[in-house]
């Protein structure tokens, strides 16, 4: 009998269905007055992602009923300006239009300097005006520079922290330059705020596919005996941008690819993947295998890490035809590098010896983020040589898929095994569901309480400590990276770092999605 198909949901169906979620959420206080704080309201991060994300929490019924939204920042603005600034970002439709001006008739804003405590005492004189304003739970966002990270968080302190409900702050990254750094930052907010008010956030933590990763490990049997050192021969991370720095590379120059990608995003996904099963899914729980991970890793060994900086492609259009020293806000001869790989070992008895590669870059030949655990050999072989490794595939972005590699017959009189998959492309499998976006998860996950896909102070001090020596080295040597040219797979030399450590790349496969078969 042929199954079958139920009838595709329409968006106000999946939005039911998130409600309901949150509903049963117990930490959801639907019926609590909230005040979220934007702190930083005229910058980029709140204009392109805070302010639409809100919007689209609003939009669909997702935010608590009783929420009010205040903008903080220098610039001398008024809710028109801001209105104005973040109106490209919302995508409202025509239907939508009364919504929207419901949703700016939560919103305000108070002009204030970030190192003046009178400022910040305005700020708290305008959210006990508002409606419920003296009991309401506070949300406040740090959409600033690191900078002022101190002066803010110390004025919230002791200025606008709320007396009945409860106070959380989300602070995003970069969680410190360096160890040093990371742990002034840390040691501050904590001598200010305990551990359950502080959010830091990763968007990554976000991604559908990153959350999927647990899911994946420890509901499913039949890859717990696959999960360690006698099966899999490697695992390799991946984050791929195809474009480059575009005008921006004054700020990234600061910090490079691996601050800005390898010892956050991508350390978290390897944690998850290497981790224990928790005792349960409560939010320390996960985090403390995520520790135990962590302080298994030794320190990052400069043999292990290839480095590169792109240059323009003479065959490129427009951007691709510079490289990275000719953007204008990058300073000259600067040897920050764009491209990264580097190997590293868990030494613990489930991954002794199992290279863990990770590798990012910009101005690179694809849009890509990617787990990649690449089996053995299959022993006692009968095939004569014609098998390639298995290979489980977690594509995070983009067209988020869950694929395994694996051998079958070729169709025909033949014996011989070929290459196939087994294939779960989430486009396919919930053809009409639209995703949450990874800031929509997070901020409804503050609101809920929910600490899990948040960064606790000790994941954060160990992944420095593994980072921080090679960081350090590189700075004070000056270290050359190698070129690589804008729209390529990045440089030769980590295909052979790759190679080196054990992973074998066959070249021989493509994966075609199905439906466009």
């Amino acid at each position: 009998m042929e199954p079958q198909h139920p009838e595709p949901l329409s968006q106000s169906d999946i939005v039911d269905i998130f409600r309901q979620d949150l509903i049963q959420d117990q930490q959801f206080k639907q019926s609590d007055t909230h005040v979220f704080i934007i702190l930083g309201a005229s910058g980029d991060l709140a204009k392109k992602k805070i302010y639409p994300t809100l919007w689209w929490l609003y939009r669909d019924g997702l935010l608590p009923s009783d929420t009010h939204i205040v903008g903080f920042a220098r610039s001398n603005l008024t809710m028109d300006n801001i209105r104005k600034q973040i109106q490209p970002y919302l995508k409202v439709t025509a239907v939508e239009q009364q919504k929207l001006e419901d949703f700016y008739a939560c919103n305000s804003y108070v002009q204030g300097m970030y190192t003046d405590g009178g400022s910040f005492q305005k700020l708290d004189d305008h959210i006990n005006a508002l409606h419920n304003g003296r009991q309401a739970n506070r949300l406040f966002y740090l959409a600033l520079p690191p900078s002022v990270y101190q002066d803010v968080t110390r004025n919230i302190r002791h200025t606008c922290m709320g007396k009945t409900g409860w106070n959380r702050v989300i602070v995003e990254k970069p969680f410190g330059k360096d160890l040093e750094s990371s742990n002034k930052l840390s040691n501050h907010l904590s001598s200010l705020f305990s551990e359950d008010q502080i959010y830091r956030i990763d968007h990554y933590l976000g991604k559908e596919m990153v959350q999927n990763l647990m899911v994946l490990r420890f509901a499913n049997r039949i890859f717990a005996p696959l999960w360690n050192r006698d099966n899999i021969a490697s695992v390799v991370l991946t984050f791929k941008e195809p474009f480059g720095t575009e005008g921006r590379g004054g700020y990234f120059d600061e910090f490079g690819i691996i601050r800005d990608v390898m010892q956050n995003h991508m350390m978290q996904m390897l944690c998850l993947v290497a981790m224990e099963k928790p005792a349960s899914t409560n939010s320390d729980d996960v985090r403390d295998e995520k520790v135990k991970v962590l302080k298994s890793i030794a320190e990052i060994q400069m043999e292990n890490v290839v480095l590169g900086q792109y240059t323009g492609n003479s065959k490129g259009q427009g951007e691709a035809k510079k490289g990275y020293l000719d953007d204008p806000t990058v300073p000259r001869g600067s040897v920050t590098p764009t491209y990264a790989a580097a190997v590293l070992y868990i030494q613990n008895e489930r991954w002794d010896g199992v290279p863990f590669v990770m590798r990012c870059g910009k101005a690179l030949n694809e849009r890509k983020a990617e787990v990649r655990l690449q089996f053995r050999d299959v022993p006692g072989d009968i095939f004569q040589s014609q098998c390639k490794r298995n290979e489980l595939v977690i594509r995070v972005q983009p067209n988020e898929a869950i694929y395994t590699k694996m051998m079958t017959k070729k169709p025909g009189m033949s014996f011989s095994p070929e290459e196939s998959e087994l294939d779960l492309t989430y486009g396919q499998r919930y053809k009409d569901v639209k995703l949450p976006d990874a800031y929509e998860r997070l901020i409804l996950d503050v609101f809920c309480g929910s600490q899990m896909h948040f960064v606790r102070s000790d994941e954060l001090r160990e992944a420095w400590r593994i980072f921080t020596p090679l960081l350090h080295k590189l700075e004070s040597s000056k270290h050359q990276p190698v070129h690589y040219v804008y729209g390529s797979r990045g440089p030769p030399q980590a295909d052979e770092l790759l190679k080196k450590v054990g992973f074998r790349y066959e070249g021989t496969y493509k994966w075609v999605s199905p439906h466009k078969l």
